[in-house]
């Protein structure tokens, strides 16, 4: 018997119209600590299921004890993974009466008062915009019994310490607490054991492991070439629904702007944009209208297209895990994706500590019209303001480069 058809019927109805029929490993193994009310610190990879992980036992727990405040408050990194989660809880909780309310920034207080005071049982929020709401007294924190940290390893980086630590100051001591996430790194996984209690820890696939289902591969080429060899690719292979990585919101703009000028539809995504915008965009995306979404780390937590089949990565992140994270938003449930990046001479150890991380090394594809060149990419760095060192570097990454293409 599926481990799905123990939840009461409004739930198991739901699941099954949805055809949730196997549960996947981490809901196998953190449903039922969830359930006995147990803290639970859970990494596996984006795509595997982690929502209903936590999602689906705790609407069974509210249905089962209920009570007039919200009984559980799930915090998320961004606006957009904040409307996602929410979506997907109350679809879980259709036909059980359960209330979900999203609670973010860049949009009026006002509404998600109203909700508020209608009556919310899950409340999903980003931490700044929940504590707007705990300063206003719209929300009291002390009747929640859990709260999940979803994304925990972005919620648990600088930008959001303090914030979840001045939410975690007003919640009550007896509340059960989860953390989800794709990858833990050492100092969040220090910091989230002083949150949690005696915690079941569930570690599927190793978090910091690519997905089998993404095909991973390299392009090198010189930083002043990577926009052409992006249109290239994308028109050559008739790319139709592509997402791409960039490091920050200036990037991110100026890349989107010159793929229009290469006549694809292109848009981008980052913090700075507002709700509206940020919407519409990816409402554009999922519908086909535009080819490419250009975002930036965070800004693309939340996106969640089923059926995305490649992703580039224009440029490597700086931190190793967030690779994983972006690759993770291809090869979702079982389908298979490609990752593809764009290889400066310059980014040679990133993707060296990334190919530590993961375990494994990423194939480099030579494109012999785009094959990058000393010469083009001292320019780059003169530009920069790169001095004699910086040079000596880069010929030595080329050479090496040079070595694997043999």
């Amino acid at each position: 018997m599926s481990l799905f058809s123990h939840f009461p019927l409004p739930i198991s109805q739901t699941l099954a119209d949805l055809g949730y029929n196997t549960p996947t490993q981490v809901q196998e193994q953190a449903m039922p600590a969830i359930r006995e009310g147990r803290d639970v610190m859970a990494a596996a990879q984006t795509g595997t299921g982690k929502t209903a992980a936590f999602v689906l036992p705790l609407l069974e727990q509210i249905l089962l004890h209920p009570q007039d405040t919200p009984s559980v408050v799930v915090l998320v990194p961004t606006r957009e993974l904040a409307t996602q989660v929410s979506e997907k809880a109350q679809q879980y909780a259709t036909d059980t009466g359960v209330s979900v309310v999203a609670l973010y920034g860049g949009v009026s207080m006002r509404p998600q008062v109203q909700r508020l005071n209608a009556g919310a049982d899950i409340i999903v929020a980003t931490p700044g915009r929940l504590l707007d709401h705990m300063f206003n007294k719209t929300f009291d924190p002390r009747q929640v019994k859990t709260v999940v940290l979803d994304e925990a390893d972005r919620m648990l980086d600088l930008g959001f310490m303090d914030e979840v630590k001045r939410i975690f100051q007003r919640l009550s001591k007896e509340r059960q607490t989860l953390c989800f996430s794709a990858t833990y790194p050492q100092q969040v996984r220090r910091f989230a054991f002083r949150l949690l209690n005696d915690p079941v820890c569930i570690d599927v696939d190793t978090a910091n492991q690519a997905a089998a289902t993404v095909i991973q591969k390299a392009h090198p080429v010189n930083t002043s070439r990577k926009r052409e060899l992006l249109s290239y690719l994308i028109g050559s292979q008739n790319l139709q629904q592509v997402l791409v990585f960039t490091k920050t919101r200036a990037s991110t703009d100026k890349l989107a702007k010159e793929l229009c000028l290469d006549g694809l539809e292109a848009e981008s995504i980052h913090g700075e944009k507002s709700q509206g915008a940020r919407e519409r965009a990816l409402a554009g995306f999922r519908e086909g209208k535009i080819r490419v979404l250009v975002a930036t780390d965070v800004a693309a937590r939340g996106i969640d297209i089923p059926q995305l089949d490649t992703l580039f990565n224009y440029e490597l992140p700086h931190q190793p895990e967030d690779y994983v994270h972006r690759i993770g938003r291809t090869g979702r449930a079982g389908n298979s994706g490609t990752a593809v990046t764009l290889l400066a001479p310059t980014e040679e150890g990133m993707l060296s500590a990334i190919e530590t991380l993961i375990g494994e090394r990423i194939p480099q594809h030579w494109l012999e019209d785009y094959a990058p060149t000393v010469e083009e990419e001292k320019e780059q760095v003169n530009k920069r303001g790169g001095r004699g060192g910086a040079k000596r570097r880069l010929k030595q990454q080329l050479l090496k480069q040079a070595q694997k293409r043999r």
